[in-house]
């Protein structure tokens, strides 16, 4: 592979829209739903500080890969889900774990 910034230019996109601590377990947890709530996605990451989470759905979002859907109700719900966009990223994540899953044996 040639190492040139053109064709590295990809990979250091999909490190941005993908890359950091949350982003690959947020797109995780919502492939699995049809929708859900800011609180929900909270609760199955638990580590996850409210800042984070809200920075990474924005961005998420921001990059079309992330609906975000408000509600007009009192109180105010949202609900978080993936897009056409985000559900093509699913392959490539698979990808990933099962070659972490092969290089990581427990």
């Amino acid at each position: 592979m040639n190492n040139s910034n053109d064709e590295l230019c990809p990979l250091r996109y999909m490190t941005k829209i993908l890359g950091g601590k949350w982003k690959m377990s947020i797109i995780c947890i919502l492939s699995n739903l049809d929708a859900i709530r800011y609180s929900a996605i909270k609760r199955k990451l638990k580590d996850i500080t409210d800042i984070m989470l809200a920075q990474s759905l924005r961005e998420l979002s921001n990059e079309g890969l992330v609906n975000r859907i408000q509600y007009n109700e009192i109180p105010p719900r949202v609900e978080y889900s993936l897009t056409e966009s985000g559900r093509s990223v699913l392959p490539v994540l698979a990808s990933a774990y099962d070659w972490a899953a092969k290089k990581n044996a427990c």
